[in-house]
């Protein structure tokens, strides 16, 4: 098969009707042209233009070659036509992966406002704590909650997870209330196990960094679930305020330990490094940043 590029320059010269004027819109030399359309010749075995000092002039099997070369330049003008176009649109379908407490509580529940904005555009939600594979398994962004990003993935922060060491009122007036966080050794403490450091909990307070060994009866993987025993009066717990953020302001989860803040993590939105970030990715991470807002809208 020939070279494509032979077959464009080709179609180029026919265009401008002769080899200077289509180097001049190529932005090369005669030379490099009149060479190309020589080893298209050569390619194609057949003789493709009449050449004189004054003018070109077409074979008939030159004429034939044209009008497909020039069909095969206007599908690729139409093609590039084409990614511009679903490029700048927010159209076509949105694969998102969402971890499940945040995904649940904050993504799903923002589409009912997205979506009408953009009625030519569906969105794929999967939630999941998996961390998936965006290229193998084509997803356009996935959203996490983490202290470290994927260097191979670009990170947008979306909002800070800020978490608060809680209980309800009513174990705290049946336990008392810790004045340090050594103190928790005479707690129920209800411990998150995917935090990287089961039985551990790490703060910085006043004097610097304390690591807390922790023990209690319940050890889950799911910071929904430990909410829920939480808030039902088993223990303590350190939990993401943008899961009890209602609890605390309703007055159903007492925080303590104020001076002592947690390790901090990000909701970040991440997707595979590109030069042209489409639409309908840029679009949606904007809205989530503006619909959490530079305070999260459940820690205000």
């Amino acid at each position: 098969m020939a070279d494509l590029n032979l077959m464009a320059i080709f179609a180029r010269v026919v265009e401008a009707g002769s080899f200077a004027e289509a180097a001049r819109r190529m932005g090369t030399s005669r030379s490099a042209v009149s060479k190309a359309v020589a080893k298209l010749e050569r390619a194609l075995g057949a003789h493709l233009l009449n050449r004189t000092t004054r003018y070109l002039s077409l074979t008939e099997i030159g004429a034939s070659v044209a009008e497909h070369c020039t069909r095969m330049l206007e599908e690729a003008s139409e093609a590039e036509k084409l990614v511009g176009s679903l490029s700048s649109e927010v159209r076509g379908t949105l694969r998102v992966s969402a971890s499940v407490a945040f995904g649940t509580l904050h993504v799903a529940p923002a589409l009912a406002r997205f979506l009408p904005l953009h009625p030519e555009l569906t969105i794929d939600l999967s939630i999941t704590d998996r961390w998936v594979n965006l290229a193998e398994e084509g997803f356009d962004l996935a959203i996490h909650v983490t202290g470290d990003p994927q260097l191979n993935l670009v990170a947008r922060p979306l909002a800070p997870v800020r978490r608060k060491l809680c209980a309800t009122p009513e174990y705290f007036r049946r336990h008392g209330i810790p004045q340090s966080p050594a103190d928790l050794v005479r707690h129920n403490c209800l411990d998150y196990t995917r935090s990287g450091e089961p039985g551990r909990w790490r703060f910085t307070g006043p004097q610097g960094e304390i690591v807390v060994p922790v023990n209690g009866t319940l050890h889950v993987d799911d910071d929904e679930a430990l909410s829920q025993a939480v808030l039902g009066g088993l223990g303590v717990g350190l939990l993401p305020t943008f899961i009890i953020g209602r609890a605390l302001q309703d007055g159903n989860l007492q925080a303590v330990l104020s001076e002592y803040i947690p390790v901090e993590r990000h909701v970040y939105a991440l997707y595979l490094p590109t030069r042209h970030l489409p639409s309908k990715v840029r679009v949606f991470i904007d809205f989530l940043v503006a619909h959490i807002g530079s305070e999260p809208y459940w820690d205000r």
